[in-house]
């Protein structure tokens, strides 16, 4: 199978890498990283069997809120992508994000799981997080465009994603970090009550490869169905003496996301508990 990798350099992107290169793939791809842009190769780009579209303007939730304009980027890297595999017939996976989900259904409703149908496309279903929300909600429309005419695009929405190797840009990265390094006070973001859906990389890309190969296109989350609480994954990390940084982003108080579709392609098989005692043990 000839692989394509937009963002092959990123988080996501290098591990789906090394997992096609083990699982003996022919793969290429491109990264901003390296100088190379994406939109260059969408003009000469052949041959592709499946393309892995992971290429965007992404970071932390302080980034994310302190650059409202990278939603006109992202779309403008879709928008190229979209037309690429309309044009060529690619089949494509295509990365949408928790964050596309309506804010309104995480606050105020602690226990309500994000089910796949809550992501409506219609005017009435409500405003996603942020403008990177935006902007994965209207790459999830182009993706129905797309597939309307034929062309195979698989959707998914990924919650918290995370790994032993992740920046520290992101919470559990800046988690890992600040326990190897001995942080203490042990500092958490707001008041710490908010509550994500913690789900190893290598649960996604397990479970993006089992959706490729069922040839299932409708939307699927790629989530555990468990929340942990930031003060929860900081006790899981171990810290004692915690400080709350009251003054920063907090977020949405509760994203958990229902995995019964996911578990009909791949049931997770790392628990949180299990993906900090890896990291630790890597990183230390």
């Amino acid at each position: 199978m000839n692989i394509f990798i937009s963002g092959d350099a990123g988080f996501v992107g290098s591990h789906f890498k090394k997992f096609c290169l083990e699982a003996g793939y022919t793969v290429r791809g491109c990264d901003i990283k390296y100088g190379e842009n994406v939109m260059d190769w969408f003009g000469t780009a052949t041959g592709v069997d499946l393309f892995i579209h992971c290429a965007a303007n992404v970071g932390g939730r302080l980034a994310i809120d302190k650059s409202p304009l990278w939603v006109a980027a992202n779309l403008a890297i879709d928008q190229a992508a979209f037309d690429w595999v309309a044009k060529t017939q690619t089949p494509m996976l295509y990365f949408s994000s928790s964050a596309a989900y309506p804010v309104w259904l995480q606050e105020g409703n602690p226990d309500r799981i994000l089910q796949e149908s809550d992501i409506t496309l219609l005017p009435t279903m409500g405003t996603p997080d942020s403008t990177y929300g935006w902007s994965k909600l209207t790459g999830e429309y182009m993706a129905e465009i797309v597939k309307s005419t034929g062309v195979p695009v698989y959707v998914v929405r990924p919650f918290s994603g995370y790994g032993s190797d992740q920046s520290s840009d992101y919470p559990f990265g800046a988690f890992r970090d600040r326990v190897v390094s001995g942080e203490d006070p042990f500092q958490i973001w707001s008041d710490g009550t908010q509550k994500r859906d913690w789900i190893h990389i290598d649960d996604i890309i397990a479970a993006c490869m089992k959706i490729v190969e069922a040839d299932y296109r409708k939307p699927v989350n790629l989530a555990t169905g468990r929340g942990v609480s930031f003060v929860q994954l900081a006790e899981m990390f171990g810290a004692e003496n915690v400080e709350l940084l009251t003054d920063k982003p907090r977020g949405c108080s509760y994203r958990v996301g229902s995995s019964d579709l996911m578990r009909q392609f791949h049931i997770p098989q790392i628990t949180i508990e299990q993906g900090i005692e890896r990291a630790l043990r890597e990183n230390r």
